[in-house]
């Protein structure tokens, strides 16, 4: 399976190019991250696999006459007597084909991120987040003023972390309006539009509180690092 080409190299330097000017007006360091996925979501996708081997072999054993009529029909026995070993093997074969069907269909991207809760992919796509930012954001700038715009393009999440300093000002709710026009971008399949617009209205928070100084240093790459 191929894997998604969301920008071009033209649109990857325009994001770099919007990082680059935000950065003239202020100390803060931005740092802005791409994602296919934030998870696999295997043990997602094993739940309900299991879910569904469990509810087949219930459903077999209250209306076991059903099935085992229907089974009768299909191997062509007559007055089919089933002995307990191959009433067990039956339900056995019973659950373990529905789960390894159900798991096979799972393997369509769009089935398997639709089958995921809400507040699963929420969680996880911070946690993702949150992770990229302390590697690659956390204390690095001198006066820990970096901030990371993450967009997930799989579970369409999107999430700004924020360094220490910058977090004692500036509350989290006040880049909502960033979050708002990036996601309303992507939502009309503009990405890097959406990551741009992120970029400057970060930008104009970042300047107000942590305005440039002359012997301003660029600490961390302003480039869109794609996953």
């Amino acid at each position: 399976m191929s894997t998604p080409v969301y920008l071009s190299e033209a649109e990857h330097r325009q994001i770099t190019d919007a990082v680059a000017a935000a950065e003239l007006t202020t100390s803060g360091e931005i740092v802005t991250v791409l994602a296919r996925r934030s998870d696999g979501y295997s043990d997602i996708a094993l739940a309900w696999a299991a879910l569904a081997a469990f509810t087949a072999i219930t459903v077999l054993a209250i209306f076991p006459d059903f099935y085992l009529g229907l089974l009768a029909d299909l191997t062509g026995q007559w007055n089919a007597e089933w002995s307990p070993a191959t009433l067990f093997g039956i339900a056995a074969a019973f659950g373990i084909l529905k789960f390894l069907g159900t798991w096979a269909v799972q393997l369509w991207p769009p089935l398997k991120y639709l089958l995921i809760p809400r507040p699963v992919k929420t969680r996880r796509t911070h946690d993702r987040a949150v992770n990229l930012f302390k590697v690659g954001a956390e204390r690095r700038t001198h006066g820990r003023t970096g901030i990371l715009i993450y967009l997930s393009m799989q579970e369409h999440r999107a999430e700004i972390v924020a360094d220490s300093a910058i977090a004692e000002k500036v509350e989290a709710e006040v880049w909502g309006e960033a979050m708002a026009q990036m996601i309303g971008h992507v939502r009309e399949g503009r990405v890097a539009d959406g990551m741009i617009a992120a970029v400057e209205e970060v930008g104009k928070v970042l300047a107000q509180h942590f305005p440039r100084e002359e012997d301003d240093q660029n600490e961390l790459p302003d480039r869109l690092i794609e996953l």
